[in-house]
């Protein structure tokens, strides 16, 4: 496997090794011993899979102490723009983000360790979406930030007029009234 390190220290771009032929491809889309080794010790506890269509903005999603989760994602079918938000207190890149395009055929990977809002824009017509979890999902620590936070300034590289938002995510707050309330 490849790691790219990305300019949010701790975020990195997984790639793995792709084993292709004329009946098609195989790869490991995990190994504990490999991503411990290149990545850090992470204990995944949780797999989840979403289908989505274009246009459809998920996200920025996090949990809060002390069910904080780290992600592993990636894209099995279809394309996506994942964004991840640097939400860290104290780091000198809080409220920086990096946008990974996550693709079924780069079978780029993309590793978010905890304390960062999550989502992702599909770019193509359908979308399935994988993403490995460290934590347990617990409603109650359910956070969000809007994802057309002007603050932010996120390219979701999709027209806004083509973005399909759940009621959910269409009413989350902006990072102002985020840090103001994690204050």
């Amino acid at each position: 496997m490849n790691v790219i390190k990305t300019a949010i220290e701790g975020l990195v771009i997984v790639e793995p090794k792709v084993f292709g032929d004329s009946r098609g491809y195989f790869f490991e889309s995990f190994s504990e011993r490999d991503f411990t080794e290149a990545v850090g010790p992470v204990r995944f506890v949780q797999d989840n899979e979403s289908r989505s269509r274009y246009g459809v903005v998920r996200g920025l999603h996090f949990q809060k102490e002390p069910y904080a989760q780290s992600k592993l994602v990636r894209v099995v079918l279809g394309a996506v723009l994942d964004v991840a938000v640097d939400l860290r207190k104290g780091s000198p890149t809080f409220g920086k983000h990096v946008a990974v395009e996550l693709t079924g055929e780069n079978h780029r990977q993309f590793f978010i360790p905890k304390g960062f809002a999550h989502g992702f824009s599909v770019l193509s017509e359908e979308v399935v979406f994988q993403y490995k979890c460290d934590e347990f999902y617990h409603p109650e620590a359910e956070g969000a930030i809007a994802w057309d936070d002007p603050d932010l300034a996120i390219d979701w590289s999709i027209p806004a007029s083509d973005v399909i938002l759940s009621a959910k995510d269409s009413s989350h707050p902006s990072f102002r009234d985020y840090c103001h309330f994690e204050r």
